[in-house]
């Protein structure tokens, strides 16, 4: 026998001659299947391990000077694409009137003829260029300046300058009757042959990221001291048998970029919609219908900024020529809506006469939004670490080989004991 080590003592693991073992056809299958299970749990736990899931942080907003982007697209199936007008406005002072960049105006045939898709324009002014005009043209403003935009200083050469001009006066400019560009233009006959046409918005805003709102009201807009005006004279003086109204459709309104699909493919599922749901816009599918053209809708909508960190976006950012931040910056939002007819009254048809609305105010649709000061961070992670996974490895190992021992154990003890009950009856 080899000599005895110090360490035989502090041996947990003793050993058992073979002469001393019994092997049963029951310990076999218990072995079999215990090392099935083992494979199986220690693949679930491998899986467990590679699994990507998001845990969302809670931080105070420390972004300052920033510009959000705004992204809509709306159809108004019974206001003609001439009236519309959209304006933005916030508390910073900053006022967009009919708005010029990155929103399109696309026109559509009446409900009655399916809606379809008629063209679709630019919302900045001046896209008809006036070049069949004589170059020394100079058309009168007819009493109002010239707008700072106009194709040429000083001059009011297409009707849409002179409607400019009445608007920075703050005047009602109506069909352009007696005015001769408009009349040159037969603006009054295309408005009319408007009428019964709808008109879908679509496009991209660029907006302070401050408490602010935009709207889409009848008529050209402008500013009458701290007023802001629309002009609604064309709105009211529609053709007989012809009416106009505020119905709409929200295909789609979000703020900030959408989250690519590959990553929403990649963490999609019902467990990711706790972190998701800055995906499901409120708004998007929303539809409002009225027939009263006196009827004003509004949006109350409650931004927070989200931003999502991939995996291992902290070494993205020193590997040299990277992308200085790999993050995606966007926004979750919430809403409450209002509706009242400009007439005023209560809700006494939906059972709340208890609601009553003040009379007044402009028809249309209004956006308030509101920045949240605080951020949600949705950081991507692995569920586990190396080591956790090795820990749950060895309980797996460890706890299916105990248990596994413990059937044995009572497979055999009761196998024993019903030969002796047998050998006895004999």
């Amino acid at each position: 026998m080899p000599a005895k080590s110090r360490f035989t003592r502090l041996d947990a693991f003793t050993k058992t001659v073979d002469e001393a073992r019994i092997r049963t056809t029951s310990g076999g299958i218990v072995t079999i299947v215990s090392l099935f299970v083992v494979l199986f749990l220690a693949w679930g736990e491998w899986a467990d391990y590679r699994r990507i899931v998001i845990h969302p942080e809670l931080i105070v907003d420390k972004g300052r000077g920033e510009r959000m982007e705004i992204h809509l697209n709306i159809t108004f199936p019974k206001m003609p694409c001439e009236l519309l007008t959209l304006d933005v406005m916030d508390v910073s002072g900053e006022q967009q009137h009919g708005v010029a960049h990155g929103v399109n105006k696309v026109r559509l045939r009446p409900e009655s003829q399916g809606g379809g898709v008629i063209d679709s324009r630019s919302l900045a002014l001046h896209d008809e260029k006036a070049e069949h005009l004589d170059p020394n043209y100079c058309g009168e403003c007819y009493g109002a300046p010239a707008p700072e935009n106009a194709q040429k200083a000083g001059c009011c050469n297409t009707c849409d300058e002179v409607r400019e001009g009445y608007a920075s006066q703050g005047w009602a400019f109506g069909r352009g009757e007696g005015v001769e560009q408009c009349e040159r233009e037969h603006y009054a006959e295309k408005l009319d042959e408007q009428r019964e046409e709808g008109c879908r918005i679509e496009g991209g805003l660029q907006v302070n990221k401050v408490v602010g709102n935009f709207h889409l009201a009848p008529g050209r807009s402008f500013s009458n001291g701290n007023m802001h005006v629309h002009d609604l004279k064309n709105y009211w003086e529609t053709p007989k048998g012809k009416q106009h109204d505020f119905s709409h459709d929200i295909h789609q309104l979000r703020f900030g970029p959408q989250l690519p699909e590959s990553i929403t493919r990649k963490m999609g599922g019902a467990k990711a919609l706790p972190w998701t749901n800055h995906h499901l816009n409120p708004l998007d599918g929303v539809r409002q219908a009225t027939n009263d053209p006196n009827f004003n809708y509004m949006y109350f909508v409650k931004i927070v900024p989200t931003s999502y960190l991939p995996l291992d976006w902290e070494k993205k950012m020193q590997i040299l020529g990277a992308s200085p931040d790999e993050s995606i910056e966007t926004h979750q939002y919430s809403v409450t809506s209002h509706k009242r007819s400009l007439a005023g009254g209560n809700d006494a048809a939906e059972g709340h006469a208890e609601r009553q609305h003040s009379s007044g105010g402009i028809p249309g649709v209004f956006f308030s939004y509101d920045i949240s000061p605080m951020k949600v961070i949705n950081r991507e992670e692995q569920s586990k670490t190396f080591l956790g996974f090795l820990a749950g490895l060895c309980a797996i190992v460890g706890g299916t080989l105990t248990v596994a021992a413990a059937v044995d154990r009572g497979l055999f003890e009761g196998a024993t004991r019903l030969k002796k009950m047998r050998s006895k009856d004999l």
